[in-house]
């Protein structure tokens, strides 16, 4: 007989189940609270879109575009991408619904995201992420608004203390021009000292040299120009409304000139909730503003800010949860029992007592497995109770044990 051989998880793919999925789920449930806190509606968009959503919003010849998306032709022919980010997903579905008379939007989303990339620690193929952001606000409010939001849902999750904001701005258009002209000036003067990599950036993406983790062109990366010396009026003024509007909230940050986005559209503040205690992948929190997005997809000139964190990284850097607590295990003692039990198990969850039923083995190990549950109550129910119209209602921390008349169990679990 040809043994059947069992299918493996695809690689860079994860099953939760146990501590892994309550941390992640706690993850979820604290944004939720905290974006409800700030106003911000819950959105969805698909998880794949037409190829160009993507390829226009995060640029051709990015790494993204160019080797890590999952691209498909479906049966009709067109070329379909699954998401591997949020905003671009939310900058189309903003043009094509016509959300634009809603702006300002503050708009929150998370769930699921593809990268064909290397699998390492906090990292996979399929991962998932937290996404908040602002459509069609321009003032540095919107940008204050967002940091503070993320600052608190890192205290709430209690990973705050070990996480340090690194904030910098990108200018306005007029300060970008000149900055980036200034920086391949410096480049293609010690053209020779870079790396590979950074030659070829040289000519895509020239901003990304500064980030480069290269030794060889950290000298050369260090001594280049500061945007300070290029900053407009404006965008001095703009920054300078973003680190009052910080402080005025108590949020803490550090200055990182280095700090940028390689891709036109990215305008004004740049921003990282870093780490040390996930090695290299040490960002779990990061955004900024882009204003030229959504206007790259052929909509009009629209102000945008916002950022995205790791579910998973973050899940890692947070103690697990407690074990749901369980309030009753329903223990029936015969067929007669347990066709009655299976009424009084559904009346006690419509009620919101969370219950289960113990059917299997002995009563010694369904008690057992009550108690290992972690149940407040064993519910038990044999054929001299049912004759009664009665259950027992045993106290598992105590070891008391009362007779409880079926009709009264709810009052009775719900006052003790």
């Amino acid at each position: 007989m040809t043994q059947i051989q069992t299918p493996q998880a695809v690689r860079g793919t994860q099953d939760m189940l146990g501590d892994a999925e309550r941390r992640f789920a706690h993850v979820v449930d604290t944004f939720d609270r905290v974006r409800r806190l700030y106003a911000f509606q819950r959105v969805e968009v698909p998880v794949f879109e037409a190829t160009a959503v993507f390829a226009r919003s995060l640029g051709e010849a990015t790494d993204v575009v160019s080797k890590e998306m999952y691209s498909f032709a479906d049966r009709g022919g067109d070329s379909l991408t699954l998401r591997p980010e949020f905003t671009a997903g939310i900058a189309r579905a903003y043009l094509t619904n016509g959300w634009q008379q809603f702006a300002p939007l503050k708009l929150a989303a998370h769930g699921p995201l593809f990268r064909y990339e290397r699998p390492q620690k906090g990292r996979f193929r399929q991962f998932h992420q937290l996404d908040a952001e602002v459509v069609g606000a321009a003032e540095p409010a919107a940008d204050v608004e967002l940091l503070v939001m993320a600052d608190q849902l890192l205290r709430e999750l209690g990973v705050a203390d070990g996480v340090t904001l690194q904030l910098n701005t990108l200018g306005d258009a007029e300060t970008r021009t000149a900055w980036r002209a200034a920086l391949v000036a410096h480049f293609e003067a010690h053209r020779d000292a870079l790396s590979e990599d950074s030659v070829d950036r040289l000519a895509r993406n020239p901003l990304r040299i500064l980030d480069s983790k290269d030794p060889r062109d950290r000298p050369v990366a260090d001594a280049a120009p500061v945007i300070d010396a290029y900053l407009t009026a404006e965008a001095g003024a703009f920054f300078d409304a973003v680190q009052a509007g910080l402080q005025a909230a108590g949020v803490a940050y550090v200055r990182n000139g280095a700090l940028v986005r390689g891709l036109d559209y990215y305008r004004h503040t740049a921003f990282e909730f870093v780490t040390d205690r996930l090695g290299a992948q040490g960002t779990v929190l990061g955004g900024g503003r882009y204003d030229g997005l959504i206007e790259g997809l052929g909509g009009p000139h629209t102000p945008a800010v916002g950022w995205a964190a790791g579910i998973e990284r973050l899940a890692m850097l947070i103690d697990a949860p407690a074990e749901p607590v369980l309030d009753v295990a329903v223990v029936p003692l015969g067929a007669a029992a347990e066709a009655a039990a299976t009424g009084i198990i559904a009346d006690l969850r419509r009620a919101g007592i969370a219950s289960d039923m113990a059917w299997r083995g002995n009563m010694k190990r369904r008690m057992a497995r009550a108690a290992a549950a972690g149940a407040r109550f064993a519910v038990i129910l044999g054929e001299d109770e049912l004759a009664r119209g009665e259950v027992a209602v045993k106290t598992l921390a105590t070891g008391v044990q009362r007779a409880v008349p079926i009709a009264g169990l709810v009052e009775a679990v719900r006052g003790a």
